[in-house]
């Protein structure tokens, strides 16, 4: 179950960004997840949950799932949706975008 790995790793990036910028707590993170990637969001929520259960600065966190559809581009110059066969050339199109896993942004609540 790979989504115990990446929901630590969200809490990770998200605990050294709140550390490094003096957070009081971290309200909201967004993370953009492909849809290629391969990855069940609720899960992944369900499993930052239990990480931050013990953590004060997290206390109220919410994530913040934004879909990031394929793109495709080939060496025949097409660029699109289209990611098993290029539809001009019939090769096999190299992935852009679509299977990436990216913590966006993070809002804090500071003391000042």
């Amino acid at each position: 179950m790979h989504e115990s790995g990446i929901a630590y790793d969200i809490y990770a990036t998200s605990k050294r960004a709140a550390e490094e910028n003096g957070a009081k707590s971290v309200k909201k993170i967004y993370v953009d997840v492909g849809s290629m990637a391969m990855i069940n969001p609720e899960q992944v929520e369900f499993m930052f949950n239990t990480f931050i259960t013990e953590d004060p600065v997290f206390a109220e966190t919410k994530l913040e799932f934004n879909t990031i559809l394929p793109l495709a581009e080939c060496e025949c110059g097409y660029k699109g949706s289209e990611i098993f066969v290029c539809p001009n050339c019939g090769k096999l199109p190299h992935m852009v975008q679509g299977k990436e896993i990216l913590v966006k942004n993070i809002e804090i609540e500071t003391e000042d």
